[in-house]
């Protein structure tokens, strides 16, 4: 049974959007390739599962929230990314 994406690569793009890192920056954080995020980005190729978990705790270390649709309220609300609240 494949495992259902969570990451999209308008997420991707958001939510490095919202806390201003480049790609590299997000694949130095995380531990893959530059092209690698570049890649998944511009939906040249899906990322390996360990990849994508990768990239989400990175993201999620750098404050960002990742948001399935199920949890953005409304009708026709879809996934999203959004600064998680100061500690």
């Amino acid at each position: 049974m494949p495992h259902a994406k969570i990451l999209l690569p308008a997420q991707c793009r958001a939510a490095r959007g919202l806390i201003n890192w480049s790609q590299g920056e997000l694949a130095d954080r995380a531990g893959v390739s530059r092209s690698t995020v570049k890649d998944f980005e511009t939906e040249r190729h899906a990322l390996h599962h360990s990849t994508e978990r990768l990239l989400i705790d990175a993201i999620e270390a750098g404050g960002v929230s990742l948001i399935k649709p199920d949890q953005a309220g409304g009708d026709e609300a879809g996934p999203g990314v959004r600064l998680k609240r100061p500690i």
